[in-house]
């Protein structure tokens, strides 16, 4: 199909005129050589500035007035007019597995591992990957090669490898399933311009959905890309998909959650007579606010979405209230609370873990557990989310008697601990430097079945290395490959970083070798005792060959350091040799 074909020619000329300014440009993210996918691969304190306010009681509501002038009072006022609706939005970032459709029918789990080897094994030499992938002679299909796809989610270049081949063997065409997992890939990366020209080719192909252009939108709003969301907003007029109020809501919460909270406000004072704002849109704009701690700005929002006749719900009002006590306006965020006591919407779980979490992070773990005692006996049942909280409060705190005591009354409760709530032991046990406690939470976890993620798994490597066990840190890498996870930048990163902190540069000299040719980031470490390892060994050649790829790669700050301990070593060198008869001798 034409998707495979004219892409690289086309990579730096593949939108239309109307989206071309939004979406062509090299990003600041990227390397300023670009390659195309398809072508040849070369402690609050409530001060503040205002007094802490009393907590309001129900009788004295009606006396308070109902207009009010923005820049004259506290943030608090601002949310009195409230009442009950419903509406749905999550200020949890999604997850990988939510950036596409997931395939109807399991792949064959024996060929994506023979594919994964192949890969793995073969993309960074001199042989011909594509040719030893046609001696596997696997049946292609669209699952396999979405479940191969996800492997390599965190590397683009063995990702775009395998997806030019998959489309070139006989009998196999990609469908939006496989491109929008191969955008996904390209987006997590960074690879804009060549993101641009997959979707330019899935246009005409006919592949392009909304679930395309969500996943673009997120990309480039991650990426801060304000320009790209509205050139891909325009593209899906081209392709006559409506861009109607669900996908202006994306593009809204996409910059919302990138911390672009006033572009997004921007484009919703530019565009609201096109899409008439609903609920949801302003709880997104309000969250975008919240976000960023400029509280005014939500007050104000909270104001006009009233205006407009809509009626904050329970989101809209824990959003709120989350972002009072982030801007530390806890005392604001405590009158709120009690309104939602005595006018509704009432409190949920969520309203209280907000409460306890910032309570936890104080120290006032007593305050905490008066929180969660309101809770209960105000017949709400508390989440794995709200245990979590207290439990990794306690932690900091140095009360392990309780973390125990939590932990079986959790489950006493009839909500055990998940997965989240073992991460966030293991993440307590590695910062306190107390390995063989993470490892029996982390066997513990397997022993419940919950299966571990890439954030445990990195945590682990963390853990280990930083408790001078170099072997099982290197045993948890191995474990990862076995399980299919693909490790990413911040798992590239602890590895080496292990290897350099354990006086190993060759092994790190190695992976930082396949980060850079598989397209990734170089990860932030310890470059001067990289070096100085090196140095000790007198092996400048290979300081200065590492320099120039980080050069080429365009990581400029890592090739600076390593070129000038190679500089180093070499004028070390020259100044040992003496002279004796007027010869160098060593």
């Amino acid at each position: 199909m034409a998707l495979l074909r004219n892409v690289h020619a086309r990579s730096r000329h593949c939108l239309t005129d109307t989206a071309a300014a939004g979406i062509h440009g090299i990003s600041s993210h990227q390397s300023p050589r670009t390659i195309g996918i398809f072508g040849p691969e070369p402690s609050f304190d409530g001060s503040r500035s205002h007094a802490s306010l009393p907590r309001p009681l129900p009788q004295a509501l009606a006396l308070l007035p109902t207009r009010f002038l923005l820049s004259h009072i506290p943030i608090a006022v601002l949310l009195l007019r409230n009442t009950r609706s419903f509406a749905s939005y999550s200020s949890e970032s999604e997850s990988d597995s939510n950036q596409s459709l997931p395939p109807t029918t399991p792949p064959n789990s024996t060929d994506v591992e023979r594919i994964c080897k192949v890969i793995d094994e073969l993309f960074a030499s001199d042989r011909n990957m594509e040719a030893v992938l046609d001696e596997l002679d696997v049946q292609l299909e669209p699952a396999l090669v979405v479940a191969v796809l996800d492997r390599f989610r965190h590397a683009y270049r063995p990702a775009s490898g395998f997806f030019r081949w998959a489309a070139s063997r006989p009998g196999f065409s990609h469908n939006p399933d496989t491109c929008n997992k191969m955008l996904g890939v390209l987006g997590k990366t960074r690879q804009f311009e060549t993101m641009g020209s997959v979707l330019e080719e899935m246009g005409k192909d006919g592949l392009l959905s909304m679930d395309a252009f969500k996943i673009s939108i997120k990309a480039f709003a991650a990426a801060r890309e304000m320009k790209k969301c509205l050139g891909i907003f325009k593209l899906m007029k081209k392709y006559d998909l409506r861009s109607g109020l669900e996908s202006f809501n994306c593009l809204l919460d996409s910059l919302a959650k990138a911390k672009l909270g006033k572009e997004a406000q921007q484009l919703f004072d530019k565009m609201k007579d096109q899409y008439k704002p609903d609920l949801r849109t302003y709880t997104v704009l309000l969250f975008g606010f919240c976000k960023t701690r400029n509280l005014l700005e939500a007050g104000r929002l909270w104001n006009e979405m009233l205006d407009s006749g809509f009626k904050p719900d329970i989101v809209a009002h824990n959003t709120m209230l989350e972002g009072l006590i982030r801007g530390h306006r806890r005392c604001e965020g405590i009158k709120l609370f009690e309104l939602m006591k005595a006018r509704g919407p009432a409190p949920n779980a969520r309203t209280y873990t907000i409460l306890i979490q910032d309570l936890c992070k104080a120290g006032k773990m007593e305050q905490a557990v008066g929180c969660f005692e309101e809770m209960l006996a105000a017949g709400i049942e508390p989440d794995v989310a709200t245990y979590t909280c207290l439990i990794v409060g306690f932690g900091n705190a140095r009360q392990m008697d309780k973390v125990s005591s939590w932990l079986s009354k959790m489950s006493q409760n009839g909500c055990p601990p998940d997965a989240r709530t073992y991460n966030a032991l293991i993440k307590l046990m590695t910062n306190r430097n107390m390995p063989d406690d993470a490892v029996r939470i982390y066997k513990k976890m397997i022993k419940n079945g919950y299966e571990p993620t890439l954030h445990t798994y990195n945590m682990m490597m963390k853990s280990y290395f930083h408790g001078n066990s170099y072997e099982m840190g290197c045993a948890v890498w191995k474990e990862m490959g076995r399980k299919g996870i693909c490790p990413d930048v911040n798992s590239f990163t602890v590895f080496i970083g292990g290897h350099i902190r354990h006086g190993r540069p060759e092994e790190a000299y190695k992976y930082i070798e396949e980060m850079i040719s598989k397209g990734m980031n170089v990860p932030q470490v310890d470059y001067n005792k990289f070096a100085a390892d090196f140095s000790r060994a007198g092996r400048p050649d290979v300081l200065s060959e590492l320099a120039q790829k980080m050069n080429f790669s365009g990581k400029f700050e890592a090739y600076n350091v390593l070129n000038c301990w190679a500089e180093r070593m070499k004028k070390r060198v020259k100044e040992r040799v003496p002279y004796q008869s007027g010869q160098r001798i060593f």
